[in-house]
């Protein structure tokens, strides 16, 4: 799990109340964010730094609110936003910058459009949100982690920036109009977002765990405990050896919170409570000075802590993309123990001379000008290179793409599936880029019809219509991810031949009539999605419905099977008067394709066809078949000899590990056209094949669209398992 960014909220040491220092929070927040590395790099799991460093936000800040209220009788909003800019953008900016020049030399290009993307939302305080609308999106479940995922809990921390400000000052209103003390109003008013925000966190873990983990509102509790304590602590008065208990309990449970609670437990919930509660006994073995000679407080202020507490920041923003770049390079899962001390003493370095450089030259700038606005616009001056450096990136990545996309235009260069069609071709293939673009194949591919497509928590069905909106002839495209990615075939058959074809697909959700599980736990919004798609069907009564007719697993052990639960729903489409043309499911690789040709080429990227499939086709012993049923497998076209292909005719066939891309599922349908005719009797096919009608270079003029030496066609199969 990506980690939280220990900044300091004051340029000077923490403190609880006017004239007392509290350097050994200084020093907790380098035990947590040492914590935070040795769990991330040797362990990843949980280690708890992410609840202390929002707790001591919620401290610290609220603290020093308050403060300035009574002071002052108010708050002045430019000078603290200004300073908090001042502080986090340059070193911040550094980093980012960093991560786009490491992207574009480490990474693979199928990744330069997420980071660029990633690195704009990190710039702008917004990376949790999109972390957590991915976290939710099953297509981009197979993306690797970001050299900036760990941005996230400074966006968390940003948020708190704007709203604490407003509820303190709102407080101090409130107080003066009461005649009140403000901390007496702060308190509840405190205490009421932490109640409703612990209360949120609960239920949001309970029902999207990995949502709830970059949640602002499922966050918000610990800053928010964090200002009740600064609120209270100065009447807190212990006896010292209940501090030093206190103090030694709170560092021991939080150096063993990455065991006891590592990743076994929903996070954050209740689990969190263990490092928060932690991070409350140090700091209230604290509250009576130093502490005796062998105390955690003693020790958390010895100068080699806080000292090293006052590059925590800094640590924390480079051993992220330091770690990421090294995996990359050395192509292994977790570092090894010397690997670890290298990324560790590398981001030390770099950590340090960012201190030194950026925020001291900084700090230098900004105090020979006391206006707020040096400060902010230091900072921001930052970032904006940062921002128009990823744009620049970006518009750079487009325009290959469209060069990439006239040159596809040929197909004979381009050919796709249908190089099936000419062996001579598929001999003299010509060496050229991979089509599509691996750097925006994710997104052009998604988004052909994310209008049609139900996400994983929803339970609406949603409905596109193409081709002939008034035709007498229907075709319902049904059911998971692996079904969706035959529509860029089905669509120009659907249209050549003047049906109407009706989109109604889920991600994850396979069209069965049993219950199924995602994740290992019961997929409720599955069953619901089906049951409406049903209705939708027999309200519809379209003439056939394309599904898939196998289900696929990767790994070992796995095996290709026909689900009882296909069979039953087909029996249920006969009732309706509806055939059935159900596709064998397709290959599933053990790695993301467009990173492997990034990588090594397109020749390299081959996966073992018993990986995830049959080497025989699972219908041909499936037995008690619905006379409606027919059934497809496309396998030849994808697999040959036991191997099943990256890039067939230069596209690239998959956009991840297991779904095709736009480009090539289009290419499929002039190889799909014949078999899908067959397997549809009744349905009209007027004007002619596509190929026909497009003139294709590859099919000789006259012919029907059948394939000339191709592949043996191996579908459709009728009822029973018996051809037509």
């Amino acid at each position: 799990m990506p980690l939280p960014a220990p900044f300091r909220p004051e340029p000077s040491p923490a403190r609880v109340e006017p004239g007392r220092r509290r350097s050994d929070i200084e020093g907790l927040r380098a035990v947590a964010a040492l914590l935070i590395a040795v769990y991330h790099i040797w362990f990843g799991t949980v280690s708890g730094g992410v609840d202390v460093f929002l707790l001591l936000t919620g401290f610290l800040v609220t603290g020093s609110l308050v403060r300035s209220v009574e002071r002052d009788g108010r708050i002045a909003f430019g000078a603290f936003w200004a300073r908090l800019v001042e502080r986090l953008f340059p070193a911040g900016a550094v980093v980012l910058a960093a991560v786009l020049a490491g992207a574009y030399l480490l990474l693979p290009r199928s990744r330069w459009t997420g980071v660029i993307a990633e690195v704009q939302a990190s710039a702008l305080y917004f990376g949790n949100w999109r972390l957590a609308l991915d976290s939710v999106d099953y297509m981009a479940e197979n993306a690797s982690a970001s050299p900036v995922q760990h941005f996230w809990s400074l966006a968390v921390q940003g948020q708190f920036y704007l709203l604490w400000p407003l509820l303190i000052a709102a407080a101090g209103l409130l107080a003066a109009r009461l005649g009140r003390n403000v901390r007496a109003v702060a308190l509840p008013a405190v205490g009421a977002v932490l109640a409703v925000s612990f209360a949120y966190s609960l239920w949001i873990t309970a029902a999207e765990p990995v949502w709830a983990y970059f949640d602002t509102g499922a966050r918000l509790w610990e800053p928010a405990l964090g200002g009740v304590l600064a609120l209270v602590v100065h009447r807190v008065r212990l006896p010292r050896r209940l501090r030093t208990a206190a103090g030694w309990l709170g560092l021991a449970a939080l150096a063993a919170c990455g065991v006891v609670v590592g990743d076994a437990l929903p996070y954050p919930g209740f689990a969190s409570l263990w490092p928060v509660c932690a991070a409350v006994l140090v700091v209230l073995a604290g509250t009576g000075g130093d502490g005796a000679p062998l105390s955690a407080t003693r020790l958390l202020g010895l100068r080699p802590l806080t000292w090293l507490g006052g590059h925590a920041y800094t640590l924390f923003l480079w051993h992220w993309p330091v770690l990421v770049f090294h995996l990359e390079v050395t192509g292994q899962d977790r570092p090894t123990p010397a690997g670890g001390l290298l990324v560790l003493g590398v981001s030390f370095a770099a950590a340090v001379a960012t201190s030194r450089v950026v925020d001291g030259g900084v700090g230098r700038l900004t105090r020979t000008r006391s206006a707020p606005s040096w400060s902010l616009a230091a900072g921001v001056l930052f970032v904006v290179p940062v921002l128009a450096a990823g744009l620049l990136w970006g518009g750079s990545i487009e325009h290959d793409r469209r060069l990439r996309l006239e040159l596809s235009s040929d197909p004979l260069a381009y050919p796709g599936a249908a190089v099936h069609l000419d062996p001579e071709l598929r001999a003299n293939l010509p060496a050229l880029p991979v089509y599509p673009d691996t750097t925006t194949v994710v997104r052009d591919t998604i988004d052909q019809t994310s209008e049609c497509n139900s996400l994983l928590p929803d339970t609406e069905m949603r409905r596109c219509v193409f081709g002939d909106p008034g035709a007498d002839y229907t075709l319902v495209l049904t059911g998971s991810s692996h079904a969706r990615h035959w529509f860029q075939a089905l669509r120009p058959i659907a249209e050549r031949h003047g049906w109407r074809l009706v989109v109604m697909t889920k991600n994850a959700c396979q069209f069965s009539a049993e219950p199924q599980t995602y994740r290992g736990e019961p997929f409720a919004e599955c069953t619901v999605w089906n049951d409406r798609v049903m209705d939708e069907i027999a309200t519809l009564r379209p003439d056939a419905v394309f599904a898939l007719g196998s289900l696929t697993r990767a790994g070992e052990g796995a095996s290709e099977h026909v689900p009882d639960g296909f069979v039953e729903r087909w029996r249920q489409l006969e009732d309706l008067g509806a055939d059935v043309v159900a596709v064998r499911d397709t290959p599933r690789f053990g790695f993301d394709v467009a990173e492997c040709v990034d990588r090594h080429g397109a020749g390299r990227c081959t996966e073992d066809q018993s990986r995830s499939m049959a080497l025989s086709s699972p219908f041909e012993d499936l037995e008690e078949v619905p006379g409606n049923t027919r059934f497809l497998d496309m396998t030849d076209y994808l697999c040959e000899e036991g191997r099943c292909r990256g890039v067939i005719g230069n596209q690239l066939v998959y956009y991840d590990s297991d779904h095709f891309s736009y480009a090539f599922s289009t290419s499929l349908a002039v190889v799909l056209e014949p078999h899908l005719l067959d397997a549809l009797v009744d349905a009209p096919a007027d004007g002619g094949s596509l190929a026909e009608a497009a003139g294709h270079p590859l099919v000789p003029v006259g012919s029907s669209g059948e394939e000339a030496d191709g592949p043996p066609r191996t579908g459709p199969t009728g009822s029973g398992g018996e051809g037509p």
